[in-house]
């Protein structure tokens, strides 16, 4: 689908309004995903700052998400999934959204697109060691690392996983973890998940949403999270999909 740049130029001054403060440099990485069978479209995220999962990840159903990073531009999370929105491929969204961004050079962004084309885009001003690569349906990427190994590692246990996307989004943390990390340690991690209908009450569409804040083992808290949100919002059988998410939802 050809973008429709006459929509989205004007956009982009959002990248730029404004006079914000300095961001810290921290190190990360992070893994954006689709499921092309259930729709589902996903974010994983670990970082040696507190709350990472209120800057990097960024989704919408239907649509597609966003991983900002390293030296994080918030805007490109909104910015980018507006733009997947009016028709540009996730190479399209990261080229208008580093062109009109004048620390481009010190930024980091994977994006997936909901038919899972991906993008992912290393400035090269962003700490060693820094890089990303791309899959059928994924992007991963990094800095501060302990080297490439692991991006890659995140990559093989996406492919090699099976089960769910979350199942498959918190093994490539696993993995990359495993492989090194953040070369300066761990502090908190994010998953989130959107599906159309699948929020809670059926009313939005965060599927799974879940952050761990602060911790001295980020990945295996969020797992251990994740994993008591599935036994309260278990995922739909066969039979439960065609219906809508409040027929199924725990009252508050």
């Amino acid at each position: 689908m050809k973008a429709k740049r006459f929509r989205v130029i004007p956009l982009l001054c959002l990248l730029t309004a404004g006079a914000p403060a300095p961001a810290p440099e921290v190190g990360t990485f992070s893994i954006v995903a689709v499921d092309r069978e259930t729709g589902e479209i996903g974010v994983a995220v670990q970082s040696r700052i507190v709350g990472v999962g209120a800057v990097v990840p960024w989704a919408k159903a239907g649509v597609g998400a966003v991983a900002t990073q390293a030296y994080a531009n918030v805007r490109y999370g909104p910015v980018g999934l507006l733009m997947l929105e009016l028709g540009s491929t996730p190479e399209q969204a990261v080229a208008m959204l580093t062109q009109a961004d004048p620390l481009a050079d010190r930024r980091q962004v994977g994006i997936v697109r909901a038919d899972g084309e991906v993008a992912t885009h290393t400035g090269a001003a962003c700490q060693d060691w820094a890089g990303g690569r791309t899959g059928d349906g994924y992007a991963v990427q990094g800095n501060i690392l302990a080297g490439q190994d692991v991006v890659d590692a995140m990559a093989g246990a996406f492919e090699k996983t099976e089960g769910e996307l979350a199942v498959r989004l918190l093994a490539a943390l696993d993995a990359g973890q495993a492989a090194g990390g953040d070369k300066r340690g761990m502090q908190s991690a994010a998953l989130l998940i959107v599906r159309d209908g699948w929020g809670y009450g059926g009313l939005n569409d965060r599927y799974r949403d879940i952050r761990v804040d602060e911790h001295e083992d980020p990945i295996a808290e969020l797992r251990r999270v994740y994993e008591k949100h599935r036994a309260l919002f278990p995922p739909p059988t066969e039979a439960e999909k065609p219906q809508r998410a409040e027929e199924k939802s725990s009252p508050q």
